[in-house]
């Protein structure tokens, strides 16, 4: 799977570098595992309910999700991060 990540995404990933390098670290990880197996259990992928269209979330840790579109079979475009509200709200 190929991964591109919005302007938002990439601040606020340079943020958090700064602040939470663990954090930082275990993005990184969760990113390289939805790369070669996007249904891996550890990333709890689901898709969003439908105000949310087409939209499909992934988890980093139990307070931190990535929400992202898939743009085709084998690539995804990761639009938040955050916590559960930022990112569903």
């Amino acid at each position: 799977m190929h991964i591109k990540l919005s302007p938002e995404v990439v601040k606020d990933l340079k943020k958090i570098k700064q602040k939470n390098v663990k954090l930082s670290s275990r993005i990184q990880k969760q990113l390289y595992l939805f790369s070669i197996n996007l249904k891996h259990p550890s990333l709890r992928t689901h898709k969003l309910n439908s105000s949310m269209n087409n939209l499909w979330s992934i988890s980093i840790i139990m307070s931190i999700r990535m929400v992202y579109k898939l743009l085709s079979e084998d690539k995804a475009y990761f639009i938040k991060i955050g916590t559960h509200d930022e990112v569903y709200n």
